[in-house]
């Protein structure tokens, strides 16, 4: 991958603030769409999800997912060559000791979340990838794995 790739990758793990999500619930597969923070090393997300939803029952600690990041739908864009980010990985449990940390990150990010930290249904979740596929365009497509990711977040952001 070459810069502009790597650019590409962690501005889509980083200026988008929703995430498809897709786990294993019982029998079914279950998609939600979340708000979501990437973790400093790019190597993960964390969401923050009401207990009341259907797709937080498949987000438990080893649980397998799959999910999807993309930059906005625009008009003049062929939705073919959209930049988008296509990953696999495992839910883990958020330790309680970066339970302060995590709240005040996500306000600054979400600033209506105030709300949701304060209710007792909801929880966060970190989503570790495993691999993924970067499409930065029409017949571009690149693996991802944390090699390219610690590369990405490597990055000097201007």
């Amino acid at each position: 991958m070459n810069p502009e790739h790597l650019t590409l990758l962690r501005r889509i793990l980083t200026v988008p603030r929703l995430l498809t999500v897709a786990v294993p619930v019982a029998e079914e597969i279950v998609v939600g769409v979340v708000p979501f923070l990437s973790d400093v090393d790019l190597l993960a997300v964390v969401v923050h999800t009401s207990r009341l939803a259907k797709h937080s029952k498949g987000l438990r600690a080893g649980a397998r997912f799959s999910a999807a990041v993309h930059e906005p739908d625009r008009a003049e864009m062929d939705p073919l060559a959209l930049p988008r980010l296509l990953f696999d990985g495992t839910v883990e449990a958020v330790a309680p000791a970066e339970q302060r940390r995590l709240e005040s990150a996500w306000v600054e990010r979400f600033p209506s979340a105030v709300m949701t930290i304060s209710l007792g249904d909801f929880d966060f979740h970190r989503l570790r990838f495993a691999k993924g596929r970067l499409i930065s365009g029409f017949a571009q497509a690149f693996s991802i794995g944390p090699r390219q990711l610690g590369e990405a977040a490597a990055l000097r952001v201007g």
